[in-house]
């Protein structure tokens, strides 16, 4: 697939930064050992849009579209399975919210909310925001992110967010990002814990994260 392709010929050197304070311990879990990339668990279901809203193909698609204007960027990070990280992954639906924020148009297609995006920001921002989704240095598993509450994560981008967590029953966790004027994202039940067994996981999110007032 063309974005696999493109993201494994561009594997990072390094991490941009660690995590940041520290996270509860898993209660007696096994460090995760294995190498597959959450750039190979993104392109798996395919290269192209497709008419689902809750996977992940504007992020794979956003993420191909980034390092194809700028090869030497660390969102390549994705590629390389031995660099542990912990990556919150928006839906598209999420993505989608986040063009009708800021264009204030609700586009129908996968493809117009990425063209939107783009158009809005710029590949310079898209790219931002991509790193501030990915923790890098830690494998932050569900369990310990619930054990987690007002634990302050450092990003990829440089900036932070912190793990609100609202019900440990009930299994509600909600990130507290930079921007103060939107709705922060939860994770989403059922797709927690994503490539789980490798030292590159992730969580899907309700909302972008921003690192700023978008």
């Amino acid at each position: 697939m063309r974005i696999r392709r493109t993201l494994s010929a561009l594997v990072a050197t390094g991490v941009v930064a660690g995590a940041g304070l520290a996270l509860a311990p898993a209660a007696t879990a096994a460090p995760p050992t294995g190498t597959s990339s959450l750039a190979a668990l993104l392109a798996s279901d395919g290269d192209t849009f497709d008419r689902s809203w809750r996977d992940f193909d504007i992020l794979d698609q956003a993420v191909g579209a980034v390092l194809a204007a700028k090869p030497g960027s660390p969102v390549a990070v994705l590629a390389d399975g031995t660099v542990p990280l912990t990556a919150f992954v928006p839906t598209d639906r999420a993505f989608q919210v986040l063009a009708k924020d800021l264009t204030h148009r609700w586009y129908g297609t996968e493809q117009e909310v990425l063209t939107a995006l783009a158009g809005a920001v710029g590949i310079d921002a898209i790219e931002q925001v991509l790193l501030y989704h990915v923790v890098p240095g830690a494998t932050i598993d569900s369990g310990t992110a619930l054990a987690s509450d007002n634990a302050v994560l450092t990003t990829a981008q440089g900036g932070t967010f912190t793990v609100d967590v609202l019900s440990k029953r009930w299994g509600i966790v909600q990130l507290r990002d930079q921007d103060r004027n939107d709705l922060n994202p939860f994770l989403v039940p059922g797709k927690l814990d994503l490539n789980k067994g490798n030292v590159q996981i992730a969580h899907a999110i309700t909302f972008v994260l921003r690192p700023a007032d978008l």
